[in-house]
């Protein structure tokens, strides 16, 4: 039986060399370096960190760039913001020059990415940092949308915006992601996340640049993040070395209760056709605040061994959570114990 790799996400939470050398040793094989937030060659120490640490828990590790691609973000605020259920809210375009002033001052106004307003109209539903948020909205006027609060809660920067039902037509890759295919390799990164993977043709571009910066060598994960990437995975199957199944923007683009039989045809499509999947998203969200997860969470992560995934990852509880060694230590722990249930079988 092949044993399920294990991915953290680093940020300030473990970003020291002593936490990530115990992560290492307590059994992460992997971690994730979102680029969503960064550039790759300014994240320099945090990859020599990674390679240090892995060699002090004697681990040669995998590394994986999370690209921009076509993800939908709220812009930069100056801190964060809570939203209560109710309460009007502003979008504005980001890059709107318009004076704040001329807004209704008692309007909490947000920066949102321009490509969304061509989308917008009344009634439109919008999910913000994963569906945690959302927001309905009453009236669109330009790069100037209004609403109001369905269910609030704190937002901060840079976090995630969806619009149910609606297919928006993006770039593949950013700049962004250009430039930092292009450095991977002297970071030593193995494999490349290709968020909101849509059709092949995405997967065929993000394999071209990655030849044209001669780091073909490197794992293509895709990511499917929306319907449309779930519709179209038999023809992904062929192009990618590894499907991921991110449950964060997947669950966004239906009801949430529809989110577990999605994944289970996801994985089951994955295991007839022989190609290995990841699961990935609050697998032990608990774990951001409290040192023990909940007894649903090592159940989901139970099932994902049981389906057959090749990789499980967290995010923002090694990232960003209190606890991010705990959080490998159950993660690993209750992976191996699944594997070796199975194997008992």
């Amino acid at each position: 039986m092949r044993k399920t790799e294990i991915y953290g996400t680093i940020g300030p939470a473990c970003a020291k060399q002593e936490i990530l050398t115990e992560m290492f040793r307590l059994g992460m094989t992997g971690i994730r370096l979102n680029m969503s937030h960064t550039e790759l060659e300014d994240s320099r120490e945090w990859t020599e960190m990674i390679t240090a640490a892995a060699s002090a828990a004697g681990v040669r590790p995998r590394l994986l760039i999370d690209l921009r691609g076509p993800e939908l973000r709220i812009g930069n605020l100056i801190e964060p913001v809570k939203l209560q259920e109710g309460e009007r809210i502003c979008l504005q375009g980001m890059g709107d020059e318009r004076i704040q002033s001329e807004l209704q001052e008692e309007q909490v106004h947000l920066p949102a990415p321009g490509q969304i307003f061509a989308y917008l109209q009344q009634g439109q539903e919008i999910l913000l940092d994963d569906g945690k948020l959302k927001l309905e909205i009453t009236e669109v006027s330009g790069k100037t949308a209004f609403g109001r609060i369905i269910r609030g809660g704190i937002l901060q920067s840079k976090k995630s915006i969806a619009l149910p039902g609606i297919r928006m037509h993006l770039p593949v890759l950013t700049e962004s992601d250009r430039r930092n295919i292009r450095n991977a390799k002297s970071h030593g990164v193995t494999g490349v996340m290709q968020p909101f993977v849509r059709s092949k043709e995405d997967l065929q571009e993000l394999k071209r640049e990655l030849e044209n910066a001669g780091a073909s060598d490197l794992e293509v994960f895709a990511k499917i993040e929306n319907m449309e990437g779930a519709e179209h995975l038999e023809e992904l199957l062929p192009h990618a070395d590894q499907i991921v199944i991110a449950r964060g923007d997947l669950g966004s683009s239906m009801m949430l209760w529809e989110l577990p039989a999605v994944q289970e045809e996801i994985a089951v499509k994955c295991r007839t056709a022989g190609k290995p999947f990841m699961v990935v998203t609050q697998m032990l969200a608990s774990m951001e605040k409290n040192p023990v997860p909940t007894r649903a969470e090592v159940s989901d992560i139970f099932r994902a061994v049981q389906e057959g995934a090749a990789s499980v990852m967290v995010t923002g509880e090694t990232a960003a959570g209190n606890y991010p060694a705990e959080t490998i230590r159950y993660l690993a722990n209750t992976v191996r114990a699944a594997e070796k249930y199975l194997r008992n079988e």
